[in-house]
């Protein structure tokens, strides 16, 4: 049952496909221009198991609408420097029927 005002909240699940790290706290790495940027705010993080729930706005290139979901990150490094409000950017990545984080950075 969805309260007013609320979100729906789904579940990505996928295999992690190679490395990828975080920018270092404090720094912006250069972001490549085929990679597109959704905001969101990270509501909940477990580290033991690599995922990060965010309240995303449209994520275009996997052509997904606003909500709240689960995604794991395709390295747990992603986590490090984030806590729960913390305002980000991040891509995301489709693998089959599953949906990765790949790159995240704090929002000023």
């Amino acid at each position: 049952m969805l309260l007013a005002g609320t979100m729906p909240v789904a579940m990505a699940q996928t295999t992690l496909q190679g490395p990828m790290s975080a920018p270092a706290q404090g720094t912006e790495s250069p972001v490549p221009a085929e990679r597109v940027l959704a905001e969101g705010e990270v509501r909940r993080i477990d580290p033991a198991t690599g995922r990060v729930t965010l309240r995303h706005g449209e994520i275009r290139n996997i052509d997904m609408p606003p909500m709240t979901m689960v995604f794991r990150a395709a390295d747990p490094a992603l986590l490090a420097n984030l806590k729960v409000g913390d305002r980000v950017r991040f891509a995301a990545e489709k693998v089959g029927a599953n949906f990765v984080v790949t790159y995240v950075e704090l929002r000023n």
